[in-house]
C-alpha cells in the first residue's frame, strides 16, 4: 500500500495532504522533532525524531520505497527518496523527477555558494498563495495514483 511521509517542518499543506490521504485510505507519517500536534485519525501517525541536522530527513530516507510519496521542500531529501524508487512532491505541487532531481541540487548548490560569498544579501522566497496550495492538491491527488500504479506493478 502506497504511504505518504510528511517533512513536516515549515509544511504547508499538511492539511490537504490528509484530506487525500483520507480519501485514497493511505498512510501518513508526519515526521519532525516536535512541536507537532497530536493527530487522532486512524491512518495518521505523527513521528517525533531526535533533535538535530536531517535526523528527520534519514528517518523518511530510511523508509520510502517503490509507490510512496514524500511531501518535502528539502531537494537532498527528495533526491533520496527517488533514488529508493519513490515520488517526491514540493509544497507547491512541482514535482521532483529523476530528470529534474540532478538540476536542482546543482542550483541549490550554486545558491548555497553565492549566499556564502555574499551574506548581507539574503533573497526571500514568494509566499505561499492559494494558487499554489490548489497546484499542490492536484499534483498529490497524480502523484497518489501514478504511486498506486508503482506498487502494483
Amino acid at each position: 500500500m502506497t504511504q505518504i511521509f510528511i517533512d513536516a517542518d515549515a509544511c504547508p499543506v499538511k492539511d490537504e495532504t490528509l484530506r487525500v490521504a483520507n480519501r485514497h485510505k493511505l498512510q501518513v507519517y508526519i515526521v519532525s522533532n516536535g512541536g507537532m500536534r497530536p493527530n487522532l485519525h486512524p491512518l495518521v501517525e505523527i513521528v517525533v525524531v531526535d533533535a538535530g541536522p536531517d535526523v528527520a530527513d534519514m528517518w523518511i530516507a530510511d523508509r520510502v520505497g517503490k509507490g510512496d510519496i514524500c511531501i518535502t521542500g528539502d531537494i537532498p531529501l527528495a533526491a533520496k527518496c527517488l533514488e529508493n524508487g519513490g515520488r517526491a512532491l514540493r509544497h507547491n505541487g512541482d514535482a521532483f523527477t529523476p530528470s529534474n532531481i540532478g538540476n536542482q541540487l546543482a542550483m541549490r548548490d550554486l545558491m548555497a555558494d553565492l549566499r556564502e560569498a555574499d551574506p548581507f544579501r539574503q533573497g526571500r522566497g514568494k509566499p505561499f498563495s492559494k494558487a499554489d496550495r490548489s497546484r499542490f492538491l492536484d499534483a498529490l491527488e497524480r502523484e497518489v495514483r501514478a504511486a498506486q500504479k508503482d506498487k502494483n506493478v
